[in-house]
């Protein structure tokens, strides 16, 4: 592709790559890239495998968890997630941390939505999920994890996101997609 197509298009070509870290969870890598008018800039890029979630409900309340978030330095309100491991499919690992964060199990996922959580600097997909017909399961955090479960109404739900109890969005989307939900019917 020639450099005109590229101005027209805006794409930003990588000219160079370099790692700076690997870790656990993410990496990240520094790009020069070619501007669409031929100059050159970097981009901060955090790389992340992708997350699945679920917003579960048993008896008309969504389960979720309530833990402490470092980064925010403050407890949060959660649906249950979680990174996907190398080559799953996020629908089995929506199914294997709802399991593992809440103890319920999921007899179905719906999807409702995929989407990218910070696209300006980071490539994480997230994969939301939905069930609502659970099963006892076992109860399995991570060794890192101490997690509460809450079960909420839709009030209390919407009610802790005016409090920002629940504040990232991946939960919040969640919420809302319950209200659309039961005003609905869909999803």
């Amino acid at each position: 592709m020639d450099k005109q197509s590229h101005a027209q298009r805006g794409l930003e070509p990588t000219l160079e790559t370099k790692k700076i870290f690997d870790g656990r969870i993410i990496s990240l890598q520094v790009d020069t890239i070619e501007l669409p008018d031929g100059k050159t800039a970097t981009r901060e890029i955090v790389r992340h495998p992708g997350a699945s979630a679920v917003l579960a409900l048993h008896n008309g309340k969504m389960i979720a968890v309530e833990q402490y978030r470092k980064p925010m330095e403050k407890f949060q309100i959660e649906i249950p997630a979680g990174k996907l491991d190398a080559g799953e499919d996020p629908m089995a690992a929506a199914a294997r941390e709802l399991e593992e964060e809440t103890g319920y199990r999921a007899t179905a996922l719906q999807p409702i939505s995929a989407f990218y959580t910070s696209p300006g600097f980071a490539d994480e997909k997230l994969y939301l999920y939905f069930a609502d017909e659970l099963e006892a399961g076992e109860l399995q955090p991570d060794e890192d994890e101490y997690l509460n479960v809450l079960e909420l109404t839709l009030d209390e739900a919407l009610q802790c996101i005016v409090e920002e109890r629940i504040s990232d969005a991946k939960t919040i989307l969640a919420v809302y997609a319950w209200r659309h939900y039961t005003l609905t019917g869909s999803l």
